[in-house]
């Protein structure tokens, strides 16, 4: 298992039929996962089409996760806590200014993003909303959003099958909310 220290990111290649395992080593830790298809970086994630297709927001086991060409790309083999979001955009400078308060320069899983996958020639403006793995984002009837803290556990963990050749970006998020006020890091492998 490899680790991403708090509030960083990592980019990499997973190939087609190999598995990433994202683990919450400490519990309460969400990560930001975003995936482009390797031989074609304009075919990414799409938070519509894969909640449109997969008829549901509440993605975990058996779900998949689709590309904005429509294709499956990514499929949940495995999620042992069953909560993950996909409505909610990479935290970002913005996000800090807007929600926080924070003015001074703050890591987001965007910058990190974008950091990890510029070697990739992944531009800031390619960045897609991601599956945020482990987050948990409750809604009310009235369609208020709210995100609370994760009801992940140590080691619980989401396994993913690449359904091709994928560049994958992944985070320990540095939003407080998203991880009930504390950063800690995520742990991850491929097999």
């Amino acid at each position: 298992m490899k680790l991403i220290n708090k509030q960083t990111g990592v980019g990499f290649i997973l190939k087609k039929g190999q598995m990433l395992k994202v683990i919450d080593v400490k519990g309460m830790q969400v990560s930001d996962l975003v995936f482009f298809n390797a031989n074609d970086t304009k075919e990414k994630i799409s938070a519509g089409k894969t909640m449109d297709f997969e008829e549901s927001i509440l993605l975990t086991k058996g779900n998949f996760l689709w590309s904005n060409r429509g294709r499956k790309l990514l499929e949940i083999i495995e999620d042992t806590n069953g909560r993950n979001d996909i409505l909610l955009a990479p935290c970002s400078q913005q996000t800090f200014n807007i929600m926080y308060g924070i003015k001074k320069p703050h890591p987001s899983c965007y910058g990190n993003l974008c950091a990890n996958l510029e070697k990739f020639n992944i531009q800031p403006d390619d960045i897609p909303t991601a599956f945020n793995v482990f987050m948990n984002v409750q809604f009310n009837n009235e369609g208020l959003i709210k995100v609370l803290p994760p009801t992940s556990k140590a080691g619980d963990f989401v396994q993913f099958k690449a359904l091709d050749d994928l560049i994958i970006g992944l985070t320990a998020c540095s939003a407080p909310d998203s991880n009930g006020g504390s950063f800690k890091e995520i742990g991850y492998s491929i097999i």
